[in-house]
């Protein structure tokens, strides 16, 4: 049996789908987290779930929310599963009258009704069935209460072949139009009569995605039918808003506490502000900064690396001495595979504590907030706060990020989105920045990682205004989010968040990082003659130094910095590995005392903006083809990116000169 999973962003629908599916996907406080059907099938049945993207209505505004349509409109399934959240029903039980009209027979949850009672709001179940003619449930997705019951019924139930008995009359001038279409679909071109009911309604409701259905099929006959389509719109809204109002009435038995809901304003007055909200939002992010380089992260990235550079490496060495390894395989695992992938693995604390605070503000609701702060800004430049939400994302890693961009509904937002989502600092730079803060910024690590951050979402607020007025960017996407109730994060959803974040630098270590590693030590260990007798007589030490004059006016200029700039085209973590092969260190503090020697401060600064800006790593460049169908534009950031990132490091050195910092 095949349920598709229908409900508004930010209905816990993402949620409930993992726990049915006893999978985990990526759940954010905002539209747009789910840009595809994802399919998860229930354990120990023959019952899969099509987890569709979170949508207001069946009336499409952006690529994401079209998935839903289309899949109505050519997909087949036995049921509907539809996630409403129980404190937001006025709004959530629109989408749930198009789905009802479909003609499915249809399971309504009514999640968050831990949001209900701490609203100190009740809910009648049973009224809300009779009316809807739907099987409801009750479930608090985060805490898995009501989970169980849910999983149950849809294993044991099979659907139902009988017509679901639903049923609004939108009154005699607009049902007597409803019916003439519904004997066109029905006669002339063979649809079944609930779907020519339904396809009826969403033509007079001003569906987009269905006009463009009707005209691609060629059905001409229902044209001449809708003659005054902004009437016909009001009276359909009309009748479901009235419907609506009257059942939750009838459901309604206590009204939610105005205390609860005073106290997530009064918070929102600070969040919000258009003053105050911006350096929030900063604060916040500095504070998070100091959790992950100064207070947790950063000693316990100092314990691990002492461990593998200390003990475990001294052991390995001791291992392969033993069983008479030769020269070259114990440089390759020594020099090469544990000084490379060894010395970016030991900044996981770092990038894990990093998530744990991002998931914990995603979960808590005030991610939905810092995009409404941003919507002002963001506006400014000829974008709205639906383009910060790409750019948030992006902190973790740029592709997801790109690919979020689907949610902007306007071509020329989305393509700037795109371009401009790669400047945002994601997690692969991070152990980039930790070598270079600990050697010469011990005493301000978290405001030098903070002043990384704003220089690249400014950069991109920058390019994004110059691409606006480049592209004539006249039309206006529509900026819809959700402000969830505070909530404190349950520890086990923390964890989950934390661990889909930083599982992929871990699987990066075991293949994007291991295979590089193994390149930069074969071109450090290698040259024309055979091996090399030092480092300085390799292949990697001749193509760095011949570019080296090319970045001098940036201020780095040694042989081993501009080699890692290059490796870092392939992924950015392999900076740091490329950095500890060729300075021949065994660990991040040993490295640390070489940095100082080839870099000042300054220096040093100007190479973490270098490679904040410079060209996007291949799975970038790769996630731009796709959403732009267009090789054109991942060359395009590729070398604008490159110009970008040369220019603002050479302001930075060369003004650091004159004033002789």
């Amino acid at each position: 049996m095949k349920i598709a999973l229908f409900g508004n962003p930010n209905t816990g629908k993402t949620t409930v789908f993992n726990h049915l599916t006893d999978s985990y996907a990526y759940v954010g406080n905002w539209s747009g987290v789910t840009v595809e059907k994802k399919i998860g099938k229930i354990n120990h049945s023959f019952v899969s779930i099509i987890d569709l993207p979170g949508v207001y209505s069946l009336n499409p505004l952006t690529k994401d929310e079209a998935v839903a349509t289309h899949f109505l409109l050519h997909e087949s399934f036995d049921q509907t599963l539809n996630i409403l959240n129980a404190a937001q029903l006025k709004r959530n039980l629109l989408l749930t009258i198009e789905l009802l009209e479909y003609g499915k027979p249809t399971v309504l949850v009514l999640n968050m009704m831990d949001i209900v009672k701490k609203q100190d709001m009740e809910l009648n179940p049973t009224v809300l069935a009779n009316e809807l003619h739907a099987t409801i449930f009750q479930t608090d997705a985060r805490t898995n209460k009501g989970m169980a019951e849910l999983k149950s019924f849809l294993i044991g139930e099979p659907s139902s072949t009988t017509s679901p008995s639903f049923y609004l009359d939108y009154g005699e001038p607009v049902e007597a139009i409803i019916r003439k279409g519904q004997d066109l679909l029905t006669t002339i071109y063979q649809h079944e009569v609930i779907f020519a009911r339904w396809l009826m309604i969403q033509f007079l409701a001003g569906n987009n995605m269905i006009e463009k259905f009707i005209a691609t099929n060629h059905y001409e006959g229902l044209l001449s039918l809708k003659k005054d389509p902004q009437a016909l719109e009001d009276a359909v809204y009309a009748v479901r808003l009235k419907f609506i109002e009257e059942l939750l009435k009838k459901a309604t038995l206590k009204e939610a506490n105005q205390k609860t809901t005073a106290l997530t304003k009064k918070i929102d007055h600070l969040t919000t502000h258009p003053i105050w909200g911006m350096p929030l939002f900063l604060m916040i992010f500095y504070f998070m900064f100091k959790l992950t380089f100064d207070w947790i992260g950063g000693p316990l990235s100092d314990l691990f690396d002492a461990f593998l550079s200390g003990p475990f490496s001294s052991n390995v060495s001791l291992f392969l001495t033993w069983i008479g390894a030769n020269e070259l395989i114990h440089s390759l695992i020594i020099d090469g595979l544990i000084a490379g992938v060894g010395g970016v693995l030991v900044f996981m604390p770092q990038i894990f504590v990093l998530f744990a605070c991002i998931s914990f503000l995603e979960d808590s609701g005030y991610m939905a907030r810092a995009a409404l702060v941003m919507d002002r800004l963001m506006e400014s430049v000829g974008l709205n706060g639906k383009a910060f939400i790409p750019l948030l994302i992006g902190f973790g890693c740029n592709v997801p990020g790109i690919m979020a961009a689907r949610t902007i509904e306007q071509p020329k937002e989305r393509l700037i989105t795109t371009l401009i989502s790669p400047f945002m600092s994601c997690s692969a730079r991070l152990p980039i920045y930790s070598l270079f803060i600990a050697a010469f910024f011990e005493k301000n690590q978290a405001l030098i990682v903070l002043s990384l951050y704003v220089l690249g979402i400014l950069v991109a607020i920058i390019l994004a205004k110059f691409y606006s007025l480049i592209f004539k960017t006249t039309d206006s996407s529509i900026f819809i989010v959700d402000l969830p109730e505070y909530n404190l994060p349950k520890l086990s959803i923390l964890w989950r968040g934390t661990w889909d974040k930083g599982k992929g630098f871990v699987k990066k270590a075991g293949t994007v990082i291991f295979g590089g590693t193994v390149l930069i030590w074969s071109l450090s260990y290698f040259n024309f003659s055979g091996v090399a007798s030092s480092i300085e007589t390799s292949f990697m030490a001749a193509i760095g130094s011949f570019l080296a004059p090319f970045f001098a006016p940036l201020g780095f200029y040694s042989w081993q910095a501009v080699s890692a700039i290059i490796t870092g085209i392939l992924a950015k973590e392999v900076v740091g590995s490329t950095m500890l092969i060729l300075f021949h260190v065994g660990g991040e503090t040993a490295l640390i005392g070489q940095l100082s020697s080839v870099f000042t401060p300054l220096q040093a600064y100007s190479f973490l903006v270098f490679v904040l800006l410079y060209i996007p790593c291949f799975a970038v460049l790769g996630a731009i083809r796709a959403e732009t169908g267009s090789w054109f534009w991942s060359f395009y950031s590729a070398l604008s990116s490159f110009i970008i990132a040369y220019g603002v490091s050479f302001m930075i050195y060369q003004t650091g000169m004159l004033f002789r910092f």
